[in-house]
């Protein structure tokens, strides 16, 4: 079951409370990039409708244009990169999870439906947070 996927990403965000704003926004850059990635490969589309995935796709890649704006901005901000990559580190741990979840069910209709559910989640994590970001601006 999902508990198995153990923390969620607003768990590992909630581990490090000394997360700055271009933190923020390279975190969601990640995010959106690695459920590009997950929801791109051949076992994902033979479990989903082609045209609602190519819809999902096609919003991904806008938020991540929209993103790539804001990381450009957020470079210039002084930070240690060691921040940053905590950060990213979290993200990427998170889908890791994901995925060694999808392997251990053999990508099974079932397990992608998790998935599914456990990304909207996140999905709104990444929402709340990007609501966050827009009122410090």
């Amino acid at each position: 079951m999902m508990a198995l996927l153990v923390l969620s990403l607003q768990e590992e965000f909630d581990g490090n409370q000394v997360v700055r704003r271009s933190s923020h926004v390279l975190s969601l850059h990640e995010m959106i990039q690695q459920t590009f990635n997950l929801f791109s490969t051949k076992d994902s589309s033979a479990a989903w409708d082609e045209t609602l995935l190519d819809k999902f796709y096609i919003e991904l890649f806008q938020q991540l244009n929209d993103l790539e704006a804001c990381v450009i901005q957020e470079a210039g901000v002084e930070e240690t990169p060691l921040m940053n990559e905590d950060s990213i580190l979290a993200v990427k741990k998170y889908f890791q999870r994901i995925t060694l979840y999808l392997m251990e069910k053999k990508y099974s209709p079932c397990a992608w439906e998790v998935v599914r559910a456990e990304i909207m989640r996140s999905l709104s994590f990444s929402t709340n947070l990007q609501k966050k970001l827009r009122r410090k601006d």
